[in-house]
């Protein structure tokens, strides 16, 4: 089987169920960016601080195919062949910060990303993700957007930066600390 089919040549795709839409519209651009931020997620997996959190790192992998496949079908055409996102998702990532937030010392400053390369990896994550949930929250406003997707993109950036924090622990580095300039 070939990989291209040279359908898209002119700046159009489809949709599951085969509905054709231009390349740039919004729907596109949610579950290609939800896309992007899977990409991260696999970069983040690969890290050999991240060892022991590779099984909920492809959770969550699997999760964000779940949500593209979502948002790459229209709300009024059936929904049956397509995989669910549920609440326990949700309260998965809830959970896995509740642990790693546990260990770490109390936030007492806002955190720069950096520090190390796989705690950068992790932050770049988290604004992607950011990205996806607002352009989720925007498609919402023209085409119906289960609530449940954008929850869990708002939930995975609290728990990818929770994650970079805990990394940087794991690290031993230490954390890139915001202090604001004083007005002089």
């Amino acid at each position: 089987m070939k990989i291209y089919t040279k359908t898209g040549d002119k700046g159009d795709t489809s949709l599951v169920y085969g509905t054709r839409v231009r390349k740039n519209d919004m729907r596109i651009d949610s579950y290609g960016t939800v896309d992007e931020l899977n990409a991260y997620i696999g970069l983040l997996r690969d890290q050999a601080v991240n060892e022991l959190r590779k099984d909920i790192l492809k959770e969550i992998q699997d999760r964000l195919f779940t949500i593209g496949a979502s948002l790459a079908t229209e709300p009024n055409k059936d929904r049956k062949k397509i995989p669910d996102l549920y609440e326990t998702d949700v309260e998965l990532l809830e959970k896995e910060m509740d642990k790693m937030d546990a260990a770490l010392p109390e936030l007492r400053h806002f955190v720069l990303p950096g520090g190390h390369e796989s705690v950068s990896f992790c932050h770049v994550a988290r604004t992607v993700c950011r990205r996806a949930e607002r352009i989720c929250v925007a498609l919402s406003r023209e085409v119906e957007v289960d609530d449940l997707i954008i929850k869990y993109l708002n939930r995975l950036s609290d728990y990818l930066f929770v994650l970079s924090r805990k990394m940087a622990q794991e690290l031993n580095v230490e954390e890139v600390k915001w202090i604001p300039r004083v007005h002089k």
